[in-house]
């Protein structure tokens, strides 16, 4: 089975070292889901004014983050990039009226190639990352996202990384007070965001600060959610939960797939 799209809760650089339930989500993908010829990857650390794309031949490893085990900082994830793929997005998105832009300096970032290096530590698959546009809200990522629909014949996998709760300053205090229990409004937000994704529900999605309960305490800045309606919008058939954990008292590490939409009857 092949869906059109996934979100996948990156959560911390330590995915990639530490043992926990979400690396062994991730170490299973493959066993899950027939292998993509492409791979285009959204990922919350990455915004520009408009959509933009890698467009290296061999996209370099960004470190894009302090204060880690030096392992982290050694490791990389020589994937091949994909410029076809980069120009036939920059295209597609062209033609839902979203002028886009090719970056042939820009790497992968570790909310991209983080996730990627457990599920499939080859690197053998052609990876193209596209931004989050600064500015923008949740509609319009749901947008961006209708646009990449046709990659699904293509066989590339479009994959939203980021968390469906997100508020480090919670994460720090959590642990500083001896990191005991779930925080009752991390579990009702997610919850929330659970049945509106799996229900299918546009309007409660892309309204998501004021339909969703605790939202700007689950997540202060948006840049960690939208990634998940550029994948829901890229599917916009069945979506079905295929991880669910909380880590850090209240890091949701909930993930989607997401089936292609079918075509209306004529």
């Amino acid at each position: 089975m092949q869906p059109a799209s996934l979100f996948l809760g990156h959560g911390s650089p330590m995915t990639l070292i530490e043992p926990s339930p979400s690396r062994e989500f991730l170490a299973a993908l493959p066993a899950r889901f027939a292998r993509p010829e492409a791979i285009l990857m959204v990922s919350a650390h990455w915004q520009a004014a408009r959509p933009t794309l890698t467009a290296a031949a061999l996209p370099d490893t960004i470190h894009d983050f302090g204060g880690f085990p030096d392992e982290l900082y050694r490791a990389t994830y020589p994937a091949p990039g994909s410029p076809w793929l980069a120009r036939r997005v920059a295209d597609l998105l062209g033609q839902g009226g979203l002028a886009a832009d090719l970056d042939p300096a820009r790497g992968l970032d570790h909310g991209a190639w983080i996730p990627l290096a457990v599920a499939w530590p080859a690197a053998k698959i052609p990876v193209v990352q596209l931004s989050l546009m600064a500015g923008k809200d949740a509609a319009a990522h749901m947008a961006l996202g209708r646009a990449l629909r046709p990659l699904a014949a293509d066989k590339v996998l479009i994959i939203g990384s980021g968390n469906l709760t997100h508020n480090l300053g919670e994460a720090m205090a959590w642990m500083q007070s001896g990191g005991r229990g779930e925080a009752a409004w991390a579990a009702e937000f997610a919850a929330a965001m659970n049945k509106a994704v799996l229900a299918g529900d546009d309007s409660a999605l892309a309204e998501w600060e004021t339909t969703m309960p605790h939202a700007r305490r689950a997540h202060p800045t948006s840049e960690h959610l939208l990634p998940l309606h550029v994948a829901y919008g890229a599917g916009g058939g069945a979506a079905s939960c295929i991880h669910n954990a909380m880590e850090l008292g209240s890091l949701s590490m909930a993930s989607f797939a997401f089936e292609l939409a079918q075509a209306p009857a004529i």
